[in-house]
């Protein structure tokens, strides 16, 4: 609903009191008026009005400046009358009353201070006309209906620029969101692969060489584009997998393992994208993290499963996948991981720890800056999104410790 629309309804109710008040009033002083015949016909025609056009003033799109204009001719035609019909001389209330700020107030919702203005203008020039002099009440009142007017009027135009910018904002969020998912999705699959056939290329030479080289060149381009926000609208085929077009990592026996859709890790001995969840949608994370367990890597879980909703444990699993392919790159071929699942009241933790040479101060700032977003997107960016964090603690020559968190109401339930 929008910020003016409770200003609107405040307005229809504000009418029909006071067009109750103004025949009120006349009802009490009937007898001082030199024609009450005539202020009688002039009242019957104002209730008339403002019942019928109740349904004008609900909205900014229903009230059409024609309508307002007619609104206003109502009003000034009353405050013209009222010495026609009045006693001589007899100090009272015009025939609309109050009702005559209704109309003024209608000007300052629909178009602002500056149509306000106008017509408080208007009116006021009608109640001096009335008065025939300039006396100190009138003035008093006159300046009174202006200046509310024209407050009320800018109070709309600050809150329709604030909707705006609101509005603005929300579709600016979701698009970073949806940004910096498809991101994630390009360095898990697109950026990895180019790297390996890069690595390749160059181990076996000859018109390979080449080709890595031109591989090299595209992975340059694209964490370009990654880095500046311009990702192609496209989605990971099912075939991609979380950690991308890399190695498989080996399973116990050397082998690769297989790999769920989604890029989460399958459990072993089912076969890749067998579906693991529970009728009510969740998944037990001991089983997709069990799959990254290796001769290298060991895994350390609760006796107990540890359920989490689909999304959000295939997320955390492929974070972990994330994790375990910065051992491989970055930590040598003979370097050992450990992973820990924690299953607490309130959260789940998983911690992805290495015996690596570490990573030197600043290499990680350094390495956004190059464009290589594997931290910033396939880790901290998927806890982000499911309302979690990570934490990346490393010391040179003590290895490197990743822990990720996500609490147990974690948003995993959008659809991508």
């Amino acid at each position: 609903m929008s910020v003016e629309q409770p200003l609107w309804r405040a307005l229809t109710g504000y009418r029909v009191l006071t067009m109750a008040y103004a025949i009120a009033l006349f009802g009490y002083d009937h007898d001082e008026y030199a024609r009450p015949i005539g202020a009688a016909a002039y009242l019957a025609v104002l209730a008339v009005w403002t019942l019928a056009t109740v349904g004008r003033v609900s909205s900014a799109e229903r009230c059409t400046l024609r309508f307002l204009v007619a609104d206003l001719t109502v009003a000034v035609a009353g405050i013209l009358l009222s010495p026609v019909v009045d006693t001589a001389g007899r100090v009272g209330p015009t025939l609309p009353s109050i009702w005559t700020a209704g109309a003024v107030l209608g000007f300052a919702l629909k178009g602002g201070w500056r149509w306000a203005a106008v017509a408080s203008a208007v009116v006021g020039v009608a109640n001096l006309i009335e008065r025939g002099t300039p006396a100190q009440d009138t003035v008093h009142n006159v300046l009174l209906v202006w200046i509310a007017s024209v407050a009320i009027g800018y109070v709309v135009e600050v809150a329709r620029a604030s909707e705006r910018t609101l509005a603005r904002a929300l579709e600016v969020d979701a698009a970073t969101r949806e940004r910096e998912r498809l991101a994630r999705d390009i360095h898990d699959s697109v950026l990895q692969v180019l790297a390996m056939v890069q690595r390749r290329g160059a181990e076996i030479g000859g018109e390979a060489a080449e080709l890595g080289r031109m591989a090299g060149e595209q992975e340059v381009a694209l964490r370009t584009l990654v880095a500046g926000g311009l990702v192609p609208a496209a989605r990971r085929s099912p075939e991609q997998v979380s950690r991308g077009g890399g190695e498989p990592r080996p399973g116990p026996d050397g082998s690769p393992a297989a790999e769920g859709g989604d890029g989460a890790p399958a459990p072993a001995g089912s076969s890749a994208g067998a579906s693991t969840g529970a009728a009510d949608g969740s998944r037990d994370l001991r089983t997709l993290l069990a799959a990254c367990a290796n001769s290298r890597v060991s895994f350390a879980e609760p006796g107990a499963p540890v359920l989490l909703e689909t999304r959000a444990a295939e997320e955390l699993a492929a974070a972990v996948g994330a994790a375990l392919d910065n051992v491989d790159r970055h930590a040598g071929a003979d370097a050992r991981a450990w992973i820990l699942l924690e299953d607490e009241p309130g959260e789940v933790i998983v911690t992805v720890r290495d015996d690596g040479p570490g990573i030197p101060e600043g290499r990680l700032a350094d390495a956004e800056r190059e464009g290589r977003l594997g931290v910033a997107l396939s880790i901290r960016g998927r806890l982000r999104e499911l309302g979690g964090s990570a934490e990346l603690l490393s010391v040179p020559g003590q290895g490197t410790e990743v822990e990720l968190r996500i609490p147990r109401t974690a948003r995993g339930s959008e659809s991508r």
